[in-house]
């Protein structure tokens, strides 16, 4: 689960990177812009760093940090879309991304904490 997680939050990181400079040259939006990218990449980082987490406990930190970031990234490309800096278009091809992005997070932490309802 790790590896998919580390691959779809790297890749989602790369994308974001792409909007935020889309939204900086093309749009003209630098604060929303900056946020967007530090939340966004941060995702990634985090999950990276749960990879050499010295403990379990230190593992499920990083990605509810991880998954703080992820909320956060969600909150803008929303905020980005009801202001029509983005188009329903560029939204539908995102924000599917961080919603799964999201989940698998969700499902970490708990199978982590050993709390899994599925068990």
């Amino acid at each position: 689960m790790a590896n998919i997680i580390a691959q779809k939050s790297e890749d989602f990181a790369v994308r974001i990177i792409n909007l935020s400079l889309y939204l900086e040259n093309e749009r003209d939006e630098h604060i929303i812009a900056r946020q967007i990218f530090r939340s966004g990449t941060s995702v990634g980082a985090n999950v990276a760093e749960s990879e050499n987490a010295q403990s379990k406990s230190d593992f499920i930190s990083k990605l509810n940090i991880a998954l703080k970031e992820a909320d956060e990234t969600a909150y803008w490309l929303r905020l980005l879309k009801r202001t029509r800096y983005l188009s329903l278009e560029l939204f539908d091809s995102i924000y599917p991304d961080i919603t799964e992005i999201i989940a698998i997070l969700i499902s970490s932490i708990r199978t982590a904490k050993g709390d899994n309802p599925k068990e």
